[in-house]
């Protein structure tokens, strides 16, 4: 697997984090949340040589999904969201674009995904986990072949997602957070929507042994 990370500026401040993810044999190429800055992100996927086959959105906020037309414009790509998120992609009162002067977004998913769903980039799998708090359908990609989770904005390093805005839930993030994503081995890697990467194995202490968490 080849991983490249971009750091894509947005109105709140704190980058967005944008993966693009290749399978070396057949250069298919997976995009997760295109927040912005199309024109380096197609120069990647250039780069790499590599076919765009999904843009995968973790959560319908605008901050994550505001280069995915013009990204699909320019490469190609099925759009891929959680159903219970899918609404919110055209909602600016739920993807949080109507606090903020910018074009209403108009955009559709060309596939809904659910739980435990399995999506194929060449030889690479990566399992749909639906891991609701931040948004209802806010979602994880999990690749057990290359240990590594891409969590959206449902866990950071030393902390979790944000819970007070539409649809999300604190009770919710937990339970995603404890029941789906800590079971998942130690080693794990955590690529988070904004911020470092982390280690699941360091971050079980907050929630398994409720040590105070860190900022």
């Amino acid at each position: 697997m080849i991983l490249k990370e971009l750091k894509i500026s947005t109105w709140i401040g704190d980058p967005t984090n944008c993966y693009i993810i290749e399978d070396e044999e057949t250069n298919e190429i997976m995009v997760i949340d295109p927040a912005g800055n199309v024109e380096e992100i197609e120069k990647m996927i250039k780069i790499l040589n590599g076919k765009l086959k999904y843009i995968y959105l973790t959560h319908c906020h605008g901050d994550h999904i505001l280069g995915v037309t013009e990204l699909k414009n320019r490469c190609g790509g099925k759009v891929l969201i959680h159903r219970n998120d899918s609404e919110g992609l055209n909602d600016k009162n739920i993807n949080l674009t109507g606090i903020v002067d910018i074009p209403e977004i108009e955009l559709e998913a060309d596939s809904r995904v659910d739980d435990n769903d399995l999506l194929h980039i060449g030889n690479l799998q990566f399992k749909v986990i639906h891991t609701p708090g931040h948004t209802k359908g806010s979602s994880s990609l999990y690749c057990e072949k290359e240990n590594c989770l891409f969590s959206g904005d449902t866990i950071f390093r030393g902390t979790w997602g944000r819970t007070d805005l539409p649809t999300s839930s604190r009770d919710d993030i937990m339970n995603s957070i404890v029941k789906k994503l800590m079971p998942l081995p130690d080693e794990t890697i955590v690529y988070p929507g904004h911020g470092v990467v982390t280690m699941l194995k360091d971050e079980k202490p907050i929630y398994l042994e409720l040590k105070p968490k860190l900022w």
